[in-house]
């Protein structure tokens, strides 16, 4: 069941560095929301913040509230492994596990969940493939290692490991940038049959990408260089795309600068 999340007042900094300002927004279950804006004005840290990721970063730390379904993620109480395993996560540039075999690569995160009897693994590592769009594509030799796929293939396959641990929500940093047109195209069909079970939150700078699967859009900006970044505003994509509220969003997305 996927989830919403609630975040109010959040900073993040890196040492005594603040990345990014008093971001508040509320991201809806079961859809794809985008987050655009010009590089360093923290699209990616706040991405991190929401899974608690940006932490593991050496002098980082966060302060304001996210909540998912009302539970406050950053509570005195909450391992980040537990959060991490809830909000799973898509990198940038295919990351499989390159010493491991296709199926080892989705199996990865349940094993370390605990015992899990073969049968069971089967199973999900076939749904997870088939979830990702790759079955058919790898049935044949899931014991050939994952980095002898594909760019768009690996990177399907690191979506299938994520949603082979049932997370509610998916966070996707700019997972095409890397890809060609073709494996672009086939990572966007895949965001938009997974929103039916996931909430999927995207950092893209393709202006074309947010605009053909997002359902909201968040336009991310520095006042200044070297203050920290905020968001500008937020809406539904269609309306933000065509009728942006602040000159600056509309600059942004039609290229006029960034």
């Amino acid at each position: 069941m996927s989830k919403q999340i609630q975040v109010s007042g959040l900073d993040a900094y890196y040492g005594s560095h603040k990345a990014i300002e008093d971001v508040s927004m509320t991201i809806e279950p079961r859809s794809i929301t985008a987050f655009i804006g010009p590089s360093g004005c923290g699209k990616s840290t706040f991405l991190r913040t929401l899974n608690r990721m940006h932490e593991v970063i050496p002098g980082a730390r966060v302060e304001g509230k996210v909540l998912l379904d009302g539970d406050d993620l950053y509570g005195g109480n909450v391992e980040p492994v537990s959060v991490r395993r809830m909000i799973g996560m898509v990198f940038q540039r295919p990351n499989p596990f390159p010493t491991m075999s296709i199926y080892d690569n989705v199996a990865a995160g349940l094993r370390l969940n605990g015992r899990i009897s073969k049968s069971r693994l089967d199973d999900t590592v076939e749904e997870s493939l088939k979830g990702a769009n790759l079955w058919n594509e790898v049935k044949d030799r899931l014991s050939k290692p994952g980095a002898g796929l594909s760019g768009g293939q690996q990177q399907r396959l690191c979506i299938a490991r994520a949603i082979a641990v049932k997370p509610q929500v998916l966070l996707m940093d700019e997972p095409c940038s890397a890809l060609d047109p073709i494996s672009t195209l086939a990572i966007e069909d895949l965001m938009a049959k997974l929103k039916d079970d996931y909430t999927i939150v995207i950092v893209t700078h393709n202006m074309q990408q947010a605009a053909r699967v997002s359902d909201r859009t968040a336009f991310f900006n520095l006042a200044e260089q070297g203050k920290p970044g905020k968001v500008i505003e937020m809406d539904e994509t269609s309306r933000m795309f065509t009728n942006p509220s602040h000159k600056a969003t509309e600059d942004y997305i039609t290229g006029r600068f960034g």
